[in-house]
């Protein structure tokens, strides 16, 4: 998040509960099965156990999952569970709690940490803990984040850095290649089956190991030609792509009435739009500046 923060939007600009309950209806009759709920930060968001347990409940629904940082998950784990979440993805890219409040801006790495034990002690798999590797920054730690899998069933997913601000520069990049190659300094690394093959990370074990490792390179090895993901905004734009300027306002044809035909159309018109691949230059970085990353969501 900027140091400044950003501004708040109203409830009128925002998606209601029953307007996204409404889509995903729709789009299960096109074929989307999975659904993840995402944020920002999703447990923030007043009632959020409602929205889940509905989804859980619309039929062609056969996954749902949560992205989370973690603050709030010791309260929320059990409640989650119980309303149909099941898989869960933890952002953790440091283990050192100075380092994390230097990074997050927030003085809560304890309470995060009780709350990956606390979905863990729940029941949640996989949990995924995702880590963007920066140099000069957090690129000493990939080994001991790594070595987690030793003593959980986690999957220690590490993300190459992307440029998602004006400011940020080639200096703070890692490659894939690269963290692959101080992972096997660590044991040998073993190919490992993924229940979701169609996801955006490589995935590895080491032997013995409880967990998995997985690599996700969207810079260095771009996955666009296995990406089927789509992204609805809290303010009700579909993106079919991080890093494209394009966005199809879904929101208005809703309030406006517009039949679940017209809506299953206009979700068609932006699949059908959606870029071969993504760019990797300074057009990424004047689109983050549109629409920046935090107000995309994680």
């Amino acid at each position: 998040m900027p140091e400044e923060g950003v501004p708040r939007l109203s409830h009128e600009d925002i998606l209601k509960y029953e307007e996204i309950l409404r889509l995903v209806r729709i789009v299960t009759r096109m074929g989307i099965t999975k659904v993840r709920i995402t944020g920002g930060e999703p447990l923030v968001r007043k009632d959020i156990l409602f929205l889940c347990a509905n989804i859980a409940t619309i039929p062609g629904v056969k996954g749902l999952s949560l992205t989370t940082n973690g603050m709030l998950l010791s309260q929320f784990a059990r409640g989650l569970f119980v309303a149909g979440i099941k898989r869960i993805n933890i952002s953790l890219d440091t283990l050192e709690p100075e380092r994390y409040a230097a990074i997050t801006r927030c003085d809560c790495f304890e309470q995060v940490w009780l709350g990956i034990r606390a979905a863990h002690e729940t029941g949640f798999a996989p949990i995924k803990l995702n880590a963007v590797v920066m140099q000069g920054i957090n690129d000493d730690e990939i080994e001991d984040l790594a070595c987690l899998t030793y003593r959980y069933p986690f999957e220690v997913r590490f993300i190459e850095f992307m440029p998602f601000q004006s400011h940020d520069g080639p200096t703070r990049f890692v490659s894939a290649d690269d963290i692959l190659e101080r992972l096997k300094q660590v044991a040998p690394l073993l190919p490992a089956e993924s229940e979701n093959s169609n996801g955006p990370a490589r995935h590895y074990r080491f032997p013995d190991a409880m967990g998995k490792i997985g690599i996700i390179s969207p810079m260095s090895e771009h996955f666009c030609q296995t990406c089927n993901r789509l992204r609805l905004t809290a303010d009700g734009k579909l993106r079919t792509c991080l890093f494209s300027m394009e966005e199809t306002d879904i929101k208005t044809p809703l309030r406006q009435g517009a039949p679940d035909q017209e809506i299953m159309e206009t979700i068609r018109d932006a699949i059908n739009r959606k870029p071969e691949r993504h760019e990797s230059d300074d057009r990424i970085l004047r689109k983050c500046i549109s629409r920046p990353m935090v107000k995309i969501g994680g």
